[in-house]
């Protein structure tokens, strides 16, 4: 093997493997937790601490677990004609992915554009995140990690959503802030943001829904009421969803009803 081959992991949504530029499907739920973990720690640990980590509600000893997980796993290379020890580094007590591999994930990738402060840089990181960290994979030990990748996915989502509104992507911050509450509803900002879109495309109605459904769910959840600034919001969205109702009618040539803001009690 050459001192340059790398391995491309993708653990981001499903686990995807290419090693140098052959792909490399791993069969199996264990085997891909095992490769999984291996990508997430490269470094050579105890084969214990392993099995420890992928199975540890297991009664007794779980090293036949990881030695059937480890076996499809060089099966999965051998299927494409690799050898599996040209990437894995394994001993009787040991098991890692060896240090001359270049290794390259895309949750690296990820975080690093998304700590970034370039204007583009939100945008490029949502458009990487296809799902949460080795989505489908149930084990513990990707707890933690899947949901501090989460957190950052559902921050960046805010901040574009907001950026979209103020450059005028109406649609796209829909978008964003749509997915958003799909994931959290209690998300306040993206209420805020959908508040504002309603309110620029002229309908009254969804900017009225739209704050009765945070207020709601702040109420039974949280026992609160929107921020001022929600408050803010909701009230400049109104006018502005009443102003484009009345250039909608001038339009028409009919004259324009007296219409008057709608305002809900967040009480």
């Amino acid at each position: 093997m050459e001192m340059t081959a790398s391995l491309r992991i993708g653990l981001l949504g499903r686990l995807d493997l290419r090693a140098g530029r052959v792909p490399v499907r791993i069969g199996g739920r264990h085997a891909q937790a095992l490769f999984g973990l291996l990508a997430l720690h490269p470094r050579l640990r105890l084969r214990d601490t392993i099995a420890a980590e992928l199975w540890p509600d297991a009664d007794g000893p779980c090293a036949g677990a990881l030695r059937q997980a480890l076996w499809l796993v060089r099966s999965s290379f051998a299927a494409t004609g690799l050898v599996a020890d040209d990437w894995l580094e394994a001993d009787q007590d040991g098991l890692g992915l060896r240090r001359d591999v270049r290794i390259e994930l895309d949750t690296d990738r990820f975080e690093r554009l998304a700590l970034r402060s370039a204007d583009d840089d939100p945008e490029r990181a949502i458009a990487m995140y296809p799902g949460d960290l080795l989505e489908g994979l149930g084990h513990e030990c990707f707890a933690a990690e899947r949901e501090r990748l989460s957190d950052l996915y559902e921050d960046l989502l805010a901040r574009v959503a907001e950026a979209r509104l103020a450059r005028g992507d109406v649609a796209g911050a829909r978008r964003a802030a749509t997915e958003l509450l799909a994931r959290d509803p209690l998300r306040e900002e993206a209420h805020a943001v959908l508040i504002a879109v309603y309110g620029r495309s002229g309908s009254r109605s969804q900017v009225v829904r739209q704050y009765r459904r945070l207020c709601s769910i702040l109420r039974m959840e949280l026992a609160v009421a929107p921020l001022p600034e929600t408050d803010a919001a909701y009230r400049a969205a109104i006018t502005r969803a009443t102003v484009r109702s009345l250039e909608r009618v001038a339009d028409l040539g009919y004259e324009r009803p007296a219409f008057a803001p709608i305002l809900v009690s967040s009480a």
